[in-house]
């Protein structure tokens, strides 16, 4: 029953529950944004420990796969440009890689990796492989190729476009 104070009503916590929509459902944002959010905090924790950032990890594993300008590894990794300046200044500056002139447009500039960041690269790789194989072996190896099934289906599919609204959704929490 509502209580009615200086004049204003007040809605009891039963009242709110009562009132609260029925989920139909499962929270699907919520399970997705906790798992990546946790899979992230942990990927942070490890890729610190040899003094990497996630973003730093992406962006040296891809740049060894072939000549790509900064643009091209920003969108690769999800990155705004400020944040790909940043991430490659810190890189450049641990001596992990470089910025170079491009072999086929004088205009562009690339990342290149330097020989110890072609070595951390294969080293964060393996940690990054660690973190999701812990993550993929809580799971039984029935629900685990399952996941991967659905969730491939999912990102090459339905939800393989983010929709643009009048207003940006913000991107989850990310750290590094």
């Amino acid at each position: 029953m509502p209580i009615i104070r200086d004049g204003s009503i007040l809605v009891t916590l039963a009242d709110m529950t009562a009132m609260a929509p029925t989920r139909t459902e499962p929270d699907l944002s919520f399970l997705l944004d906790h798992t990546s959010h946790v899979l992230r905090t942990q990927m942070s924790a490890r890729l610190g420990e040899i003094g990497l950032t996630p973003r730093m990890h992406c962006v040296l594993v891809h740049a060894l796969e072939g000549e790509r300008t900064q643009a091209q590894l920003a969108e690769i990794g999800d990155m705004d440009k400020t944040t790909m300046v940043v991430t490659v200044d810190a890189l450049e500056k641990a001596g992990l890689a470089e910025r170079r002139p491009s072999g086929t447009d004088r205009r562009a500039r690339v990342i290149a990796v330097t020989e110890e960041g072609a070595k951390v690269a294969k080293e964060s790789q393996k940690i990054v492989d660690q973190v999701h194989e812990g993550a993929l072996g809580a799971l039984p190896e029935g629900e685990r190729e399952a996941l991967l099934r659905a969730l491939n289906r999912l990102v090459t599919g339905h939800l393989e476009t983010p929709v643009e609204g009048p207003r940006p959704a913000r991107r989850a929490r990310q750290k590094g």
